[in-house]
């Protein structure tokens, strides 16, 4: 991994995953190291210093980039090693916006690349040679990987192992890790749970139910139990924390479940439609046309094609 001044310290989270998948597999499957411009010490955003390599190749089979919360200047040795390594490298990845490095260097150039959500208008001004999509949480293009915001970096490197050693061993890194579940690179930058923004733990609690029970129809009651209050008392205890109705929140989470199966691509329409509790593929074809403007078949042909789906998994009105 190759850090810039001020660099985010969540970025060595995804050299985590590599780190767990040695521990996981009983194998050294990777050996991992920092680089800097210069060598010696890289300070963090708040002022810890990491020892560093210089920029040297010595034949790395992948290579990521760790920058802080704004865009990174220009460093035009940085750009020098990655065009000099990246005919020898397997894979180059960025973290959030070292999209941004990986562009001044041309290697975006034609090719589909993602950042963080905020900096998508800047990223297209910046590389017009690149498509930039920005509803999803990574994107692999040939061997350049890129993820959106610095926690996408973990989804990011876990498709990397995946990629190396198959889906049993990223899941075992995953568990590990104590991460909720493994996000799949086609899922939207924005989450329904982070939108409803729930408080309590009571109605917390009532969403983490609905989210692992979307198949059933979750009726008012049914989620007050959870909570332990009655249906009236939750249901204005929900809009007051959630801004949202229950229904309206559920009709969220089964939206963006569906979202994430039909970017897997590995179940039809009716099985899809089936676990996240529409019942039918032709209601749940209404509710996305509805919802975001296009057919659940037409968001699976340009999430495989890498195009750009128009508009995200927003709640319903």
């Amino acid at each position: 991994m190759i850090v810039y001044p001020d660099f985010q310290v969540l970025c060595f989270a995804a050299f985590s995953v590599f780190e767990i998948a040695n521990r996981e597999s009983g194998q050294r499957l990777y050996d991992l190291e920092v680089l800097g411009n210069g060598g010696n010490s890289v300070r963090s955003s708040f002022g810890q210093a990491v020892t560093c390599a210089p920029l040297v190749d010595d034949g790395f089979d992948t290579i990521l980039v760790g920058v802080g919360i704004d865009i990174p200047p220009h460093d035009r040795a940085v750009s020098e090693f990655l065009n000099d390594t990246s005919a020898r490298t397997r894979r180059i990845a960025s973290i959030c916006l070292g999209s941004f490095v990986l562009g001044d260097a041309g290697l975006l150039d034609g090719r589909k690349a993602t950042t963080h959500w905020n900096f998508g208008d800047s990223m297209r001004t910046r590389y017009p040679k690149c498509t930039v999509e920005l509803d999803r949480i990574y994107v692999q293009s040939g061997r350049i990987w890129t993820s959106a915001g610095m926690s996408a970096g973990i989804d990011l490197a876990l498709g990397l192992v995946e990629e190396d050693h198959g889906r049993e061993l990223t899941a075992m890194i995953a568990k590990g890790m104590v991460l909720h579940h493994r996000r799949a690179g086609g899922q939207s930058q924005h989450s329904a749970l982070l939108d409803l923004d729930a408080r309590s733990d009571r109605i917390q609690a009532s969403l983490a139910y609905a989210k692992r029970n979307l198949r059933n129809a979750l009726s008012v009651s049914e989620l007050a139990a959870v909570a332990c209050v009655s249906p009236r008392q939750f249901a204005r205890a929900f809009r007051a924390e959630t801004g949202k109705t229950p229904g309206q929140a559920v009709a969220a989470l089964r939206m963006e479940q569906a979202r994430m199966l039909i970017a897997q691509g590995t179940l039809n329409m009716e099985t899809i439609a089936r676990d996240t509790g529409f019942g039918s593929a032709e209601r749940m074809r209404r509710a996305f046309v509805r919802a975001q403007g296009v057919s659940p078949s037409t968001m699976r042909r340009t999430l495989r094609d890498g195009l750009p789906v128009d508009g995200d998994a927003h709640m319903l009105d």
